[in-house]
């Protein structure tokens, strides 16, 4: 017998151009305004930086989640270093999570490699000569 197929259905959007360089973007039920110049919504840089950052979070809390560790928080955040010849792409990125609970490093190093290596398929969609530093701290939050 045949297994089910897992394959996740294609991502489809739809961008309009409202103005300048202000897009509006639409995928399903979900909106966004993208914009050049970061006052309407995201630039395009500032999206994909939200996506890799959140895409590899929700990976680290899945699998803390997944090993009942008491994980009460987590914060993310981001610096991306750019090229400064066209095309203005990241050249390194350092990433830095703050969680919160009583969660033994051990995992947290288990979930990130996780993520970065298997999951993070934002991570995996992006240029492998950027140099991605995942850096965190964890605080009990008492």
């Amino acid at each position: 017998m045949a297994e089910p197929s897992t394959r996740k259905p294609p991502t489809v959007i739809e961008l309009i151009w409202e103005h300048d360089l202000v897009f509006g973007g639409k995928s399903g039920d979900v909106a966004i305004t993208l914009d050049s110049r970061s006052h309407a919504g995201p630039s395009p840089m500032q999206a994909l930086a939200f996506g890799l950052a959140s895409c590899m979070a929700m990976d680290v809390v899945h699998v803390l989640k997944k090993g009942r560790h008491d994980l009460r928080g987590m914060r993310a955040d981001l610096t991306g270093q750019r090229a400064n010849a066209e095309p203005r792409r990241f050249t390194a990125i350092a990433l830095h999570y703050t969680i919160t609970g009583n969660v033994p490093t051990e995992a947290v190093e288990r979930a990130v490699t996780l993520s970065r290596e298997k999951y993070c398929s934002v991570w995996h969609s992006m240029r492998q000569d950027i140099e991605l530093t995942v850096t965190f701290t964890v605080t009990s939050g008492s």
